[in-house]
């Protein structure tokens, strides 16, 4: 067993002065299969420690128990170990991590009366119950157990949030009282309020940034005289938002601004150094607008990639190169070289398309309960986390054409009125171009583009959040329906399939692809507009022709050779120029 402790001018590993060189690492956004492959490639880079977020909505989708596979956590925990890297783990229970809700559920922030983040009582014992189940993964994995984890996070970024230091006091002490023996830390923005609304008296402070490493630590320095310093997030990339531009951070760059922070005498955590994917639809959203991110809607793309230093499929890019020149400084002894790649798709492979489903037919089959209201149900209140709900409502007539406009929407609505295809609506544009007469019936698809999760609007409701209107008036009686994305864990065997449109129609696809050298691949989806794909039962995420993403990673794991089932949830119309999906080697 080993001691690891914080001390007055650094970290302390069996009372001698260590320094630690972590990289971000999320055991959610890469399969089981690759993670002993990745872990391998932070530890050629130069890392000695790895760092990881925990989602509590990934773990337990459903209140009341269900909880699914916390487990994933500690086989990640045992990797981490036989790979020989140490452990920094953020449980949060709110995350950030451009992941869906910040890492909530939508059953706790949509929950009626409660306030998360905060000493609310309701709140608290939910996180108290989840944090039961999860700390049987962290507890004994502790360096001083023989594991590898030496540092576990204080909620996250709370001092960009808000001021409550007494529920920060209040989650350290229920870390505390779960079992968590090694010291605890938090992190912030360098930035005056946020350390002050952040940080905790006796609690290691950590500070996040990108650049101008000697300015974050003074400010940190103001806050904390003593104690070890550390960016727990050194923004070595970006991510992308869908319609937006590919970021990337020049790698010659990000060398030197990590060769700052070390130069300060600190310790460091790449973030990220293996983005990964945020697979099965758990991309989260950001909102533009400023300080305040009251602007539009930003969802994030599938690809977790993050211009990181070890990419999306697991390779090492010239900033992976860059960085292990730098980090090869502080160490004593040669780096050890890189793992051999994992292998790789043989052969490009089609796939063949043989039938269809139309999204009424979709919904009936796997979608929930429909229910009635006098206005429109959020998300929350059909218990959909990722996936869409169809709302039906009547237009009452004889009436002249009026605006038929949706009040409260979020995020994107395709409209039929009398089952024609009347337009997409959006936040920004909610209002259909063309006005509708009475009677009419009116069915609207509304799909989450991923929710917010950072700033003031994170943990807001999805759907029709305030009404249908035709002119001034609400449409009553409203009819909701959801089709959660859960739904197709289990197969898509009560799907009524049959044979193929002729035209590119919403609905679900069913098909197969021959592989040969079955290995890491990508999807390319050319003439398709936007949904989700399954192969072989597992969600790659969602694709869209606005990109910048252009196609879908597919782990190698997920394939087997011959045939392979590909399912694809086209959510808008595909174009008439469609081609079959198709795999390509990486």
């Amino acid at each position: 067993m080993s001691e690891f402790t914080v001390g007055e001018s650094g970290f302390l590993l069996d009372g001698r002065p260590v320094r630690l060189l972590a990289g971000a690492l999320h055991y959610f956004r890469v399969h089981e299969g690759h993670w002993r492959h990745r872990l391998a490639m932070l530890r050629a880079m130069g890392l000695n420690c790895v760092e990881t977020y925990v989602p509590w909505n990934l773990h337990q989708p459903r209140p009341g128990g269900g909880y699914r596979d916390v487990q994933a956590l500690g086989r990640f925990l045992d990797a981490v170990r036989e790979a020989g890297l140490w452990a920094i783990v953020r449980p949060g229970p709110y995350i950030c991590a451009e992941w869906e809700n910040g890492g909530l559920p939508p059953w706790v922030t949509g929950e009626p009366g409660t306030r998360v983040r905060t000493r609310d009582e309701r709140y608290l014992s939910h996180v108290e119950r989840w944090f039961h189940h999860l700390m049987h993964e962290i507890a004994p994995r502790q360096i001083d157990r023989r594991g590898p984890v030496i540092l576990v996070q204080v909620e996250n970024e709370y001092g960009s949030y808000g001021s409550d230091t007494g529920y920060l006091e209040h989650l350290a002490g229920l870390l505390r009282a779960k079992g968590v023996t090694v010291p605890l830390c938090t992190s912030d923005g360098p930035e005056d309020h946020m350390l002050t609304g952040g940080s905790l008296p006796g609690v290691l402070a950590t500070v996040n940034f990108g650049s101008h490493a000697r300015v974050a630590f003074e400010t940190l320095r103001r806050h904390r005289r003593e104690g070890p310093l550390m960016c727990m997030e050194f923004w070595c990339g970006w991510f992308d938002h869908w319609a937006g531009e590919h970021v990337v951070r020049d790698a010659e760059e990000a060398a030197g601004a990590l060769r700052e922070i070390l130069e300060c005498g600190a310790s460091v955590n790449l973030y990220m150094a293996h983005g990964g994917t945020s697979f099965g639809g758990w991309a989260g959203a950001n909102r533009g607008g400023g300080a305040l991110h009251e602007g539009p809607l930003e969802p994030d793309v599938t690809s977790y990639d993050y211009d990181a230093p070890v990419d999306e499929y697991g390779r090492p890019t010239r900033k992976f190169w860059r960085f292990r020149e730098v980090l090869t400084a502080y160490h004593g002894e040669p780096l050890p070289e890189l793992p051999s790649p994992p292998a790789a798709l043989g052969r490009p492979a089609a796939v063949t398309l043989d039938s269809w489903a139309p999204m009424g037919d979709v919904l009936d089959a796997l979608g929930g309960e429909e229910r009635v209201a006098p206005l429109p149900l959020a998300f929350e209140e059909l218990h959909v986390t990722r996936g869409l709900v169809r709302y039906t409502a009547d237009v009452p007539g004889p009436r002249q054409p009026y605006p038929l406009t949706l009040r409260g929407l979020r995020d994107l609505a395709v409209v039929y009125v009398d089952g024609e295809r009347a337009g997409v609506l959006t936040e920004e544009e909610p209002r259909l171009k063309e006005p509708v007469a009475g009677p009419a019936r009116v069915e609207v698809w509304v799909e989450s583009l991923g929710r917010v999760n950072y700033g003031p609007r994170f943990g807001e409701a999805k759907g029709i959040t305030g009404g249908i209107l035709h002119e001034r008036q609400y449409l009553h009686g409203v009819r909701a329906r959801g089709l959660d994305l859960g739904a197709f864990d289990d197969g898509v065997a009560a799907v009524p399939f049959g044979a193929l449109p002729t035209e590119g129609a919403r609905g679900l696809y069913r098909g197969t692809a021959e592989v040969g050298g079955a290995g890491d691949a990508r999807l390319e989806l050319p003439g398709w507009t936007r949904g989700f794909v399954w192969i072989n039962g597992f969600n790659l995420g969602r694709y869209w022709s606005v990109g910048p993403q252009r196609s879908l990673y597919v782990p190698g794991p997920v394939l087997r050779e011959g045939g392979n089932e590909v399912w694809v949830l086209e959510l808008d119309e595909a174009g008439a120029d469609r081609c079959a999906p198709r795999l390509l080697p990486v």
